[in-house]
C-alpha cells in the first residue's frame, strides 16, 4: 500500500498496467505487448498485393527463370544516351532530386504541345494513380473500372475505401458505353479505361475515346492510361485538349522507354487539377537519376523507332509461336501479347503453369472470360526461343490434366 499527498491509501496498479484515473479510458502503457492501432478501413484490406513479382517467385521457387516474358518489361532496354545521363546523374545522387522536376516538365509539355502547368511528373503511373485516388476518393465514394483491368487501380481505390464499380469487357475490349453508363448510374467520382488496355493488348480508337470523353456525366472525371501508347497505331489516341476538366491522361517511361526500374510517370490534365497534386504528392519522391534518365530518352527518337519496330517484330513471332501449336493470338497494340489457350481458365492456368515449371515467366488474366489467355511480354530473341520450345510441352502437360 502507498499514499496520495492528501495522506488516503491507494493500491498501485499491477505492472504494465495503466491506472484508471477519471474520464479516460484504459491506455496501453511502455512495455506492453498491444501493436500499432491500425484504422479501421486497413485493418479491414486483405493481405494482398496486385503483382507477385518474378523476383519472389525465383526465391519460392529456388531458381532463375530463363525467359522474363510476364512483367510487359522492355527487354530491349533504355536508350544508351538514358543510360549515359544516369551514369552521369549518379555522382549526383548526394542531392535530392528536382522537387518540380521542372527540366522534365518543361520538355515533356514542348514535346506533347502543351504548358507545362498542364504536366505532373510522379513515381510511375502507379503512383500517380495513389495520389489521383487520395485526392478524389473519400471513404464510400464509387469508382468505375472494368472487370479484369488493371488490378494497381483498383487495388488504390480499395486503400482509401472507395467502392469499385465493374463493368465486364466485350469483344476483349473494354466497354466505353457501358463504363459511361455505370458512371451515371452510379455518380462515380472516376471512371478508369486503358488504352490499349492490359492485360489484352486490345485497344479502341482515338474517335471512339474522344465520344467517351464527351459523354462523362458532370463531377466524374475520366482517367485515360495510355501507357502503351508508343506500341500502337496512330489514330489510337484523341487529340490532346489540356484544359478538358473531365479527363487525365497517363503515361510512363517504363514501357517503351525501357525504363521500369527508375519508376517515372506522368500525368497531362487541366492546371487547377494538375495542381491539386503539390497538395499531397511526395515532393522528393523523384529520384535524381531517374529524371537525368528520363529527359535524355525524351530526346532520342531513333532508340524509341527502334525499340518500337523490335516489339512489331516479336508481337509477330509470339503469334506465329501461338497458331504452330494450334493456339489463336488476339491483336496486339501493345509490348505484349494475348494468347487464347482453347479452354477455360483452369486450363490455361494448366498452361502457365507448365511454363513456369519450364523458367518461363509469364502471365494471365484473373476473370473469365479473359482468363481463357495467357499474356506473353516480347522479349529478346533468345528468350522468345525459350518460350518456343516450352510452349508445346507446357501444352501437353496441361491437356493431361
Amino acid at each position: 500500500m502507498t499514499a496520495h499527498l492528501d495522506g488516503a491509501p491507494s493500491r498501485l496498479p499491477r505492472r504494465g498496467v495503466a491506472p484508471v484515473l477519471p474520464g479516460r479510458a484504459r491506455c496501453p502503457i511502455p512495455g506492453s505487448m498491444t501493436g500499432p492501432r491500425y484504422t479501421e478501413l486497413v485493418a479491414g484490406l486483405p493481405a494482398t498485393v496486385p503483382f507477385v513479382g518474378p523476383e519472389t517467385q525465383e526465391r519460392d521457387s529456388g531458381r532463375g527463370f530463363r525467359a522474363r516474358l510476364g512483367a510487359n518489361e522492355s527487354a530491349f532496354g533504355p536508350s544508351p544516351k538514358a543510360i549515359a545521363a544516369m551514369e552521369a546523374g549518379a555522382a549526383e545522387v548526394w542531392k535530392y532530386g528536382d522537387a518540380q522536376s521542372f527540366a522534365l516538365r518543361q520538355a515533356l509539355a514542348a514535346s506533347l504541345g502543351v504548358g507545362a502547368q498542364n504536366v505532373m511528373v510522379g513515381e510511375g503511373i502507379d503512383g500517380l494513380l495513389g495520389y489521383l485516388v487520395r485526392m478524389l476518393v473519400a471513404p464510400g465514394d464509387a469508382v468505375v473500372t472494368s472487370d479484369g483491368a488493371y488490378p494497381t487501380f483498383a487495388y488504390h481505390v480499395a486503400g482509401f475505401g472507395g467502392v469499385l464499380h465493374k463493368v465486364p469487357y466485350r469483344d476483349d475490349r473494354e466497354d466505353p458505353e457501358a463504363l459511361i453508363a455505370k458512371a451515371r448510374e452510379t455518380g462515380a467520382k472516376l471512371v478508369y479505361l486503358s488504352n490499349p488496355d492490359n492485360p489484352m493488348g486490345t485497344r479502341h480508337d482515338a474517335a471512339t475515346v474522344q465520344r467517351m470523353i464527351e459523354a462523362v456525366p458532370d463531377g466524374t472525371l475520366m482517367v485515360l492510361d495510355e501507357a502503351y501508347l508508343e506500341f500502337a497505331p496512330e489514330d489510337t489516341a484523341p487529340a490532346i485538349d489540356p484544359d478538358d476538366p473531365r479527363v487525365i491522361r497517363l503515361r510512363t517511361f517504363s514501357k517503351a522507354h525501357g525504363m521500369a526500374g527508375a519508376r517515372v510517370g506522368y500525368a497531362i490534365g487541366a492546371a487547377p487539377l494538375i495542381d491539386a497534386f503539390n497538395k499531397i504528392r511526395n515532393h522528393f519522391g523523384m529520384c535524381r537519376i531517374s529524371q537525368a534518365g528520363a529527359l535524355a530518352a525524351l530526346e532520342d527518337g531513333a532508340w524509341l523507332a527502334h525499340v518500337q519496330a523490335s516489339v512489331a517484330a516479336g508481337r509477330d513471332r509470339i503469334a506465329a509461336i501461338a497458331a504452330a501449336n494450334g493456339l489463336a493470338a488476339l491483336p496486339s497494340a501493345t509490348n505484349f501479347v494475348a494468347i487464347d489457350c482453347g479452354g477455360d481458365g483452369a486450363f490455361a492456368r494448366r498452361v502457365l503453369n507448365g511454363l513456369v515449371a519450364r523458367a518461363v515467366f509469364v502471365r494471365m488474366p484473373g476473370v473469365a472470360p479473359l482468363d481463357r489467355c495467357i499474356r506473353v511480354s516480347v522479349g529478346l530473341e533468345h528468350e522468345l526461343d525459350v518460350f518456343e520450345a516450352a510452349l508445346p510441352e507446357a501444352l501437353a502437360a496441361a491437356r493431361a490434366g
